[in-house]
């Protein structure tokens, strides 16, 4: 039988765009809410928007025969339980604290195992939602990635850290062998939040001074990737996904015509390609041979990029 998974939510209003196509890159589908339920196991600690993960071993109707059903789960780990009502899920409202600590020590000594309340080396979750009681395997999501956002090397045009990491799960939700490249990639944002998930990216600059500086962030993290200096017309090799935050004038040098080449490269060497922008660039992709699959505005007050999924 397939695993079930249900991941928590928590976005700003800013990021609801962004964290749904993060969804729909993770699962092939979105939601409204701050809940989702999918086949597809995620490591939580990707996303910005993820809080957590409950890999579903029990549900039922009730917390009755909830209870009843756990009575069957052994747990060889110490192990503590975790009411996760905690916050509305969904249509499902907050359950309060005195009756989420009930619920816990219900669930709990049905468990056979041995419960350690604070020191546990596993978590189980238990859930409401809709009218339908869940527990399983639950699993926190790791802010171990938030100290990328003081980097040695900083300038103030750089894509934040959040959008950078929403932005290589949308391009590359599924890794396993795929090549990946940021053939503009600047100070390493992009890269630094790849390498960092474990995801095998390459790196380029035609400036000098940044690559340096996108070494040096790497370096910093205790992380391992290559950064090549050289313009994106001497990319050789093949790629399944590009990663480009496209320069753009107001900061650069950059011409429209200069960007479109960049694009036309792109889609010269890479399979799909996630593009970050200030600017509509619809025409611009169409004549370089991109079609459109995804989009969404990735919104800061009142500064937005549009994020665009091409194939």
């Amino acid at each position: 039988m397939a695993s079930q998974f249900i991941y928590t939510y928590v976005r700003h209003r800013d990021e609801k765009e962004l964290c749904r196509m993060e969804m729909r890159a993770f699962f092939g589908y979105d939601v409204e809410d701050n809940v989702i339920i999918s086949d597809i196991g995620v490591d939580p600690s990707r996303s910005p928007f993820i809080q957590t993960r409950l890999e579903v071993l029990l549900d039922a109707d009730n917390l009755e025969l909830l209870a009843d059903k756990a009575s069957e789960l052994e747990i060889d780990q110490l192990f503590k339980t975790v009411c996760l009502n905690d916050i509305t899920l969904a249509e499902t409202a907050k359950i309060g604290h005195d009756t989420r600590r009930n619920i816990e020590r219900t669930i709990g000594l049905q468990i056979n195992g041995e419960p350690e309340l604070d020191h546990p080396e596993v978590f189980i979750g238990i859930m409401q939602l809709n009218n339908r009681w869940y527990a399983g395997k639950l699993l926190y999501s790791s802010s171990d990635w938030h100290v990328h956002q003081q980097k040695p090397h900083m300038y103030s045009t750089a894509l934040s850290t959040r959008l950078a990491r929403a932005a290589v799960n949308i391009a590359v939700p599924h890794p396993k062998e795929k090549r990946v490249i940021d053939p503009c990639c600047g100070i390493g944002t992009v890269l630094v939040e790849a390498l960092s998930m474990g995801i095998p990216i390459e790196g380029r600059d035609i400036n000098p001074l940044v690559v340096y500086g996108s070494r040096k962030n790497i370096d910093y993290f205790g992380l391992k990737g290559n950064v090549t200096i050289g313009p994106i017309a001497d990319v050789e090799e093949e790629y399944d996904v590009a990663i480009i935050d496209m320069p753009y004038n107001l900061f650069t040098h950059i011409t429209a015509e200069g960007q479109l080449e960049i694009l036309k490269e792109a889609r010269r060497f890479s399979k799909s390609c996630l593009i970050i922008t200030i600017e509509n660039m619809d025409d611009m992709l169409e004549m370089a041979g991109f079609e459109i699959v995804d989009r969404c505005l990735a919104r800061k007050g009142t500064f937005s990029r549009e994020v665009v999924l091409c194939k």
